[in-house]
């Protein structure tokens, strides 16, 4: 058994007492999460979607909105303009549904392309705006690193509002407005995500033309309309791996039951290709099924492929859909063949706190994923980079234990051309002369960034033992009062110790999927799954009749339409 794992704590008698009317088990995974008050338990297990906060504490909402405003008023052009990601890409959505509904057309969505342009702001793209006599731009996710972009759109006469969540540098931008919650003191959730940003400009708008009695206002029918956005809220809140708690719980929470009734035609025909039953949509189903696909699209093509989806209608939603799917699949075979590029570079180097690797060829589009990758297999803060034209563009994957924004930013002006992100990832471009100095320059700086000492990491938690026999329906209805599951709130997790294997197999296509099998003392079956894990890969025997140590999650699957609780492993010993 992996080390990496403690058992929690017995909860305390006045705990218990505070939380009497759950469930054991509720009480105990309350606790581990650190909540062990009735008024705190409350909120956390029966979110509301009144508690979002007040959008216009966010710093510049109200200037932002009167902005919008006018624009609409004087039928100004409009450029929504946001990141290529999973959480920008949604945002970009929200925005766009918006004006659709106040029937505001003299707008447009515009996604940077990840290999032609890259990530941010960009002087070239407000350039081509300009074109079109644009007046106003709306950044989402992204901008609030662009001092240099926006003055450039200043001098253009375009106004520009940030929106975003990113952690800001020391000087931020000269825009109109800057709307982010990491800049806004009175706001009480600096950890929204991208969308959310994004979610709660829409809302102060709809405040504002309804308080002002704008006649715009009778568009906005049925009051509450805006709910109905919670879905691509609710995506971008699960793929951006924000915090599942306080507002981002209230995001998720609604966002997936959103979800489970959207009529949105990619979405929906997305569920019918991926097999996925809308009613019974899970978290994960989000997170390993549609945020892939929907990053695909900037990594292998072009991010509007993805907006195309989500925000799309008519008779080429299937075609759309269909080619997001094919996108997603040739970015799989991309991949494999470039981590084994990297394991090849790799085989005799060094690796010491930081590691930098890169190949001119590679795509810039799966970057991140060899990063992330990266950091799984070496336990190091990851940098990894390819050409771009005469610039390097390259993706950053901390290991956890330091910011990569805070590192960029601590290396000297001339080590990177432009960078960005928040602490566990982010983005950068270098030159071609400068890439090769990159990893000694960030081990330079890494001793100076705050980070934390290996003694001071926390151990992953093992929230209670179970028996084989606690495997059940009624389990797993508690457990799930705690969904949606993810950072911040991780999925519960259990030991079950000295079970006897009942049955080994291997499954799917490859056989590169294994599944133990356990017996209830009913004589009932208990199935234990690992994808992309064999036999080979634990430290011990694997075999009928061996008795085990096992740590796992319970989950609730409906495969091939068969409602199944089971276990989903997560170390043996």
């Amino acid at each position: 058994m992996s080390p990496r794992f403690g058992l929690a704590d017995p909860i305390s008698v006045e705990q218990k007492n505070e939380l009497s009317s759950y469930p054991e088990l509720v009480q105990k995974l309350l606790v581990n999460r650190g909540i062990t008050d009735a008024k705190s338990a409350q909120e956390f297990l029966n979110p509301e979607y009144k508690n979002l906060s007040d959008p216009f504490l966010l710093s510049d909402m109200d200037v932002a909105t009167d902005r919008i405003l006018r624009a609409i008023d004087a039928d100004e052009k409009i450029y929504i303009y946001s990141d290529f990601d999973a959480d920008g890409i949604p945002g970009g959505v929200i925005l766009h549904d918006f004006f659709k509904k106040i029937g505001y057309t003299n707008f447009d969505n515009y996604i940077p392309h990840r290999h032609d342009e890259g990530y941010g702001f960009h002087a070239e793209a407000v350039d081509e705006m300009k074109t079109t006599d644009t007046k106003l731009i709306i950044t989402v996710d992204v901008g609030i690193t662009a001092v240099d972009q926006v003055a450039h759109a200043q001098k253009q006469g375009i106004d520009v509002i940030i929106t975003d969540h990113h952690e800001p540098l020391a000087k931020i931008p000269d825009a109109l407005a800057v709307v982010n919650p990491k800049t806004s003191p009175d706001y009480p959730d600096p950890m929204i995500c991208g969308s959310g940003v994004a979610f709660q400009l829409v809302r102060a708008l709809i405040q504002k033309i309804t308080e002002t009695k704008n006649p715009m206002a009778e568009k906005l029918e049925p009051i509450g309309f805006e709910k109905w956005l919670l879905d691509m809220a609710g995506i971008a809140t699960l793929s951006d791996m924000v915090p599942l708690v306080k507002e981002n719980r209230i995001f998720a929470y609604y966002g997936m039951k959103v979800l489970r009734l959207t009529k949105r035609p990619g979405l929906v025909e997305l569920f019918r290709k991926m097999k996925i039953q809308q009613r019974n949509l899970a978290e994960e189903d989000i997170t390993f099924m549609i945020t892939p696909r929907i990053n695909a699209a900037s990594r292998m093509a072009h991010p509007r492929d993805a907006f195309d989806v989500l925000a799309g209608s008519g008779q080429g939603i299937h075609d759309a859909v269909d080619h997001l799917v094919k996108l997603n699949d040739k970015r799989k075979l991309v991949v494999a063949h470039s981590m084994k590029q990297a394991k090849k570079k790799l085989a005799h180097a060094t690796i010491d706190r930081v590691l930098v690797v890169g190949d001119p060829d590679w795509s810039a589009g799966v970057l991140g994923l060899i990063a992330m990758k990266l950091v799984e297999e070496h336990n190091v803060t990851t940098y990894v980079w390819s050409r771009e034209g005469d610039k390097i563009k390259g993706s950053c994957r901390s290991v956890g234990d330091v910011s990569v924004v805070s590192m960029m930013e601590a290396l000297d002006k001339d080590a990177l051309v432009q960078f960005g992100g928040h602490h566990g990832a982010g983005g950068f471009t270098a030159t071609t002369d400068q890439i090769h100095f990159l990893e000694e320059k960030l081990r330079g700086v890494y001793d100076g960034v705050k980070h934390e000492s290996e003694s001071e990491i926390v151990l992953e938690t093992i929230d209670a033992e179970l028996s084989m026999d606690d495997v059940s329906r009624t389990t797993w209805g508690h457990i799930a009062k705690l969904a949606p599951f993810g950072v911040g709130n991780s999925k519960p997790t259990f030991q079950f110790t000295d079970v006897i294997i009942d049955g080994v197999k291997l499954f799917g296509k490859e056989k590169n999927h294994l599944e133990l099998s356990f017996k209830k003392s009913t004589g009932e079956t208990v199935r234990a799954i690992a994808f992309f894990k064999t036999d080979a890969d634990y430290d011990m025997k694997l075999e009928p009749g061996e008795k085990i140590n096992l740590i796992a999650n319970i989950e609730q699957s409906f495969f091939m339409g068969r409602e199944e609780v089971r276990l989903r492993i997560v170390d043996v010993g």
